[in-house]
């Protein structure tokens, strides 16, 4: 069994015909300015995130030596060495 939805039947009327194409472009544009909306908070809200990181990072504690202090950030745990005794067929 094949399902299809029926063609909508196109207005022979051109002012019908036209008034559905200056709304369709009408809809298109709001969509793009929307998007572009959209995209420059998003750029504006990156730039001010970035800045303020490394305005922040600027301002870090300096250690007597001229140079920020480094704190090493370890993970401390338990390894076991895992050994292949067969070779894993390719």
């Amino acid at each position: 069994m094949r399902f299809s939805l029926p063609l909508p039947r196109r207005s022979r009327h051109p002012l019908v015909r036209a008034l559905s194409l200056v709304l369709g472009l009408a809809v298109v544009g709001v969509l793009m300015v929307f998007g572009l909306v959209v995209a420059s908070v998003l750029l504006i809200g990156g730039a001010v995130v970035f800045a303020l990181r490394q305005w922040s990072r600027k301002r870090g504690a300096v250690s007597p030596q001229g140079r920020r202090a480094h704190k090493p950030e370890v993970i401390e745990g338990e390894f076991v060495v895992l050994h292949q005794t067969r070779h894993a067929a390719r």
